[in-house]
């Protein structure tokens, strides 16, 4: 029987410093404990209904990457052995298990790093008005979907709530300095290109991605969550066909659903139906599966 989704966390004494439509943080000394929910968001817009396991999938997927790529890029990853390191978090074991990280103390970057390999999403529709995306001219002719000549760095401003802005590198540049930009773009494209390279050889193609960096005691670290199907395009090499949308490894059987639902965007949304929850939750396992080689331990 399939377990029921963590929509909350609560842990009793402990308040969270942040609550994003995903995750929770919580300041446990010298380290954060990261908590990652099984909510699901859609247009911007929290459902009522979580997907079960999401949260565990997001967690071992990012720990899968943190440990991967930690040869080309230093992160906040500490350990997910929580109960080892804070033994009094054992009444809410249930709770953190799979789903939880203990991380360094970052000051994160208020830039969102963004990595195209494919015109896809938001880049489509800038391409489409003014073939350029984020001030960055493309060829003419490009189709939906199809795989660019070089990677791209589109950075965008980091929103709490709604969507990112899409921002120049020079406005980059204008808001956190010259140096620190180039730093993360060039950061930002060598960890793409070798997730990438990595995830094809398991037939999965990265389309794009987004990362977080934050700065702690003068050293530049990945944080937050890395090359997952909420923070990348994950789209199965074959079934990939340029000149339209893919099939993904991610919610789009929920924002299919919503759209035939007629939900307005507006009003509050309408929970999802059993088929939708259990599709989406395979999709989610089915990616951590094919990356990791790795059987999903909380089925």
């Amino acid at each position: 029987m399939m377990t029921k989704g963590l929509h909350d966390i609560t842990l009793e004494n402990l308040q969270p410093v942040k609550t994003g439509k995903v995750r929770s943080i919580y300041d446990m000394g010298d380290k954060y404990l990261f908590v990652a929910t099984d909510r699901v968001s859609a247009y911007d817009v929290v459902l009522p209904t979580p997907i079960p396991d999401k949260g565990r999938v997001l967690t071992q997927i990012s720990k899968f990457w943190f440990l991967k790529l930690a040869d080309i890029a230093s992160n906040h990853f500490y350990t997910d052995d929580i109960l080892e390191a804070c033994p009094e978090l054992e009444p809410y074991k249930e709770q953190l298990n799979g789903r939880s990280m203990l991380v360094k103390k970052a000051e994160v970057v208020p830039v969102e790093c963004v990595v195209r390999g494919y015109i896809t999403g938001s880049g489509w529709k800038e391409y489409q008005q003014n073939s350029a995306v984020c001030g960055i001219s493309l060829p003419a002719g490009l189709q939906e979907s199809d795989k660019l000549s070089e990677l791209i760095f589109t950075p965008a401003t980091k929103a709490d709530e709604g969507h990112d802005i899409n921002i120049s590198f020079e406005e980059m540049c204008d808001r956190i300095g010259s140096s620190l930009s180039e730093r993360l773009r060039d950061l930002s494209i060598d960890i793409y290109r070798r997730g990438a390279e990595y995830a094809l050889t398991k037939g999965i193609i990265i389309a794009d991605t987004k990362f977080e960096f934050g700065i702690c005691n003068d050293e530049l670290l990945l944080i937050d969550e890395v090359l997952t199907p909420d923070s990348s395009r994950f789209w199965p090499v074959e079934q990939y066909q340029p000149g339209q949308g893919q099939p993904s490894f991610d919610k789009q059987f929920v924002r299919d659903w919503l759209v035939s639902a007629n939900w307005d965007r507006n009003s509050p949304p309408p929970p999802l139906p059993d088929d939708i929850v259990n599709q989406t939750r395979n999709k989610y396992i089915e990616a951590y599966e094919i990356l990791s080689e790795s059987e999903f331990e909380w089925k």
